[in-house]
């Protein structure tokens, strides 16, 4: 998948806010800290177009990336970060749900977790939610390049155990250091937009 454009189209924190065009969407969702804005850049080949931080919880609002003019990236806030208040991790957990219940043309959801750590309850939680609305999730272990091959059999196995994927749940080992996962994301993309 060739990527030649990339535009940051809106931000958003409620519904009457979001793109009208009706194209594809794909959510980002996970932790704090996950490697979000890494794993954006990584997708669309560009280094810096969204915002690493090296403070947790920076996104607070819904960012939607509209790529090739053909769908969109939608960036929301990270979840579980401590320092940020209770009233605002709230106020941020009502705004992802209502994306997610109120969004016909949501297609697809990467839900990023951290390959180097055990899924966090909070992690659990959102694969949860999203089953539970049946949303087409794929899980997105980043930082892969951070865990020693022989290391490698273990963690699958504890992050599919604790999410308990099916053998139908989705998983694909992603770094944005060595962009392994990348073509796999790609591939996975065009399927679902039924491009040639």
């Amino acid at each position: 998948m060739k990527i030649n454009s990339v535009e940051l189209k809106k931000i958003a924190v409620r519904q009457s806010q979001y793109p009208e065009e009706g194209i594809p969407e794909f959510l980002l969702v996970g932790r704090s800290n996950v490697g979000k804005s890494s794993f954006i850049n990584t997708l669309i080949a560009r280094k810096n177009f969204a915002h690493t931080s090296s403070k947790p919880g920076k996104t607070q609002t819904l960012n939607f990336y509209l790529v090739n003019n053909q769908f969109y990236f939608v960036d929301v806030p990270g979840y579980g970060y401590a320092n940020v208040s209770k009233e605002k991790n709230q106020k941020m957990g009502l705004m992802i749900e209502e994306y997610l219940k109120s969004r016909g043309n949501l297609t697809q959801v990467f839900l990023l977790i951290d390959y180097r750590h055990k899924p966090t309850e909070d992690d659990v939680l959102m694969y949860d939610f999203l089953k539970y609305y049946n949303i087409r999730t794929t899980i997105v272990a980043t930082k892969y390049d951070k865990v020693s091959a022989n290391n490698r059999v273990k963690q699958d196995k504890l992050i599919k155990e604790t999410l308990k994927l099916g053998n139908d749940g989705y998983f694909i080992p992603f770094s944005s250091i060595t962009k392994k996962g990348r073509e796999e994301i790609y591939r996975l993309i065009i399927d679902v937009l039924d491009l040639d």
